[in-house]
């Protein structure tokens, strides 16, 4: 099965093959190839020293005397042949996907040429089971007690220290004595006077804090413990002199207290900016794992092995632009690797397992875009074009128009507005499946899907308290950390976009 395109002074014919391969086969007229016959004697001119003429002057005759009369005909087949067969590929839209093979079957020594370009394309398979996925996602309900943790650590900020006479716990306070012997020699660094020590914290040694919780001011306690130091020898023992036991008192969370230390005026506003804050974080959370998940579940259908070119290309895809982003900051891979304690081996194992995944979740969502009939059609890939001349900052809608129908041509030119198509194709297939993907929450409760819509916002209203302290700066490093983890969820399909953009 076959078909045929003509270009001036050329014909291609397609042949469907076994093996999701195709044969492309050109025909070039004597006249169209004479042209590149006469441009490659021209390039050797430019490398051939003729006495008598400058580089690139030389006619054709005396070159031809010289080298021969083949040597331009070899010359245009090496250099002519790869463009009239990526000419052929964009005539007929084949979606290539490894380099062809290129066998002269006709005019090697002159006359018209003919040749034959047999090469791998992508698969077109079937998926089954995903209209009814079911992914476990993090709840994006706000969690009380992580909202009342939150305004605990914030008012700790303001805590102040006073005595009490009842047992000591957890978090309080102890000024003791301390002395520290190692067969019945003190030792320094266990040796110390008015310390204040924070019950519950496990400094030292863990036997510390199992005596001390229960003592009152004025007890003395003495006990034995394992050395910490593993290299040590011997029993340590330990007199402890409780001089005094001091709780920690929280400021009450009122009116007063909130207007003066943050950017509110009342109490009940504060709170609920934290709850919004909290409730777009868990919510940005669970749609990003959602995302990977529904992308993962969507690739494991796909049980068949994939071409190993399409792997091979997106591995090298993704070690390009890993080094791209190493050499932007000075490293090396090598230099990467030995920092996060991964060898090459493991490097190359992960780098294969990312790029399977997103070349079986390419094939899935091209599947599923042709079983439900969403591939793109014409206005639907103006309308991408647009967005994206938009997007790029093209001008207002009306420019944009016009630019995205001198992209569009451009692209069709090039071959690369059926990667368009497949874009908004394979976009249009993953909404279709994620709206129909049913989400659980890690004890199986089924998870309502406008759940996770983004809470309106209060106000200006910070993500945690810290931000609307008075004079105290949020924490840019945990800020780099939170975008960061935003980043790495991003998903496949996004990746395979910008790779074929």
């Amino acid at each position: 099965m076959g078909c045929t395109g003509t270009l001036a002074g050329v014909r291609s014919s397609v042949e469907t093959l076994a093996d999701n391969r195709v044969k492309l086969t050109v025909e070039l007229d004597e006249a169209e190839f004479e042209t590149e016959v006469e441009a490659a004697f021209k390039r050797i001119a430019r490398e051939v020293r003729i006495p008598g003429f400058r580089p690139g002057r030389a006619p054709r005759r005396l070159l031809e005397a010289q080298l021969g009369p083949q040597a331009g005909r070899v010359e245009a087949l090496r250099a002519s042949l790869p463009d009239y067969y990526a000419r052929a590929v964009v005539e007929h839209d084949i979606d290539v996907i490894d380099m062809p093979e290129i066998e002269i079957t006709e005019g090697s020594e002159s006359g018209p040429v003919c040749f034959d370009a047999t090469v791998d394309v992508r698969p077109a398979i079937g998926v089954s089971g995903y209209q009814s996925l079911s992914v476990e996602i993090p709840s994006p309900s706000v969690d009380e007690a992580e909202i009342q943790a939150e305004i605990d650590r914030f008012r700790q900020q303001f805590a102040e220290l006073s005595p009490t006479k009842r047992p000591a716990a957890d978090g309080d306070h102890l000024t003791i004595d301390i002395t520290g012997t190692l067969a019945g020699e003190t030792v320094d660094g266990l040796t110390t006077s008015d310390y204040d020590y924070l019950l519950g914290t496990g400094a030292v040694v863990p036997e510390i804090d199992e005596n001390l919780r229960g003592a009152t001011a004025g007890d003395i306690l003495q006990f034995t413990a394992v050395h910490p130091d593993p290299d040590e020898d011997g029993t340590l023992s330990f007199r402890v002199l409780v001089k005094e036991v001091q709780q920690t008192v929280l400021p009450d969370l009122d009116d007063e207290f909130v207007s003066t230390n943050t950017e509110f005026d009342r109490a009940e506003e504060f709170r609920a900016a934290l709850e919004t804050g909290q409730a777009r974080t868990r919510v940005m959370y669970a749609e990003s794992v959602r995302r990977e998940a529904i992308a993962s579940a969507v690739a494991a259908l796909v049980t068949d092995e994939v071409p190993e070119a399409m792997v091979a290309s997106e591995m090298e895809i993704r070690r390009e632009s890993l080094a791209g982003d190493l050499s932007a900051r000075g490293y090396e891979l090598d230099d990467y690797l030995e920092t996060i304690g991964q060898s090459r081996e493991e490097f190359e194992t992960n780098l294969r397992a990312g790029a399977d995944r997103t070349v079986k979740l390419d094939l899935a969502l091209r599947a599923v875009a042709v079983a439900e009939g969403l591939e793109a059609d014409s206005d639907a890939v103006d309308a991408e074009l647009k967005r994206l001349m938009v997007g790029a900052g093209n001008g207002a809608d009306g420019d944009a128009a016009a630019k995205a129908e001198q992209l569009r041509e451009a692209l069709a030119s090039s071959g690369r507005l059926s990667d368009i198509r497949s874009q908004v194709s394979k976009r249009a297939a993953l909404e279709w499946i994620t709206e129909r993907t049913e989400l659980v929450d890690p004890d199986g409760q089924v998870i309502d899907p406008e759940l996770l819509s983004l809470p309106d916002d209060v106000g200006d209203s910070p993500d945690n308290p810290q931000d609307v302290a008075a004079d105290q700066p949020p924490d840019e490093t945990q800020a780099r950390d939170d975008t960061q983890a935003r980043d790495d969820t991003q998903d496949d399909t996004q990746e395979e976009d910008q790779s074929e953009s």
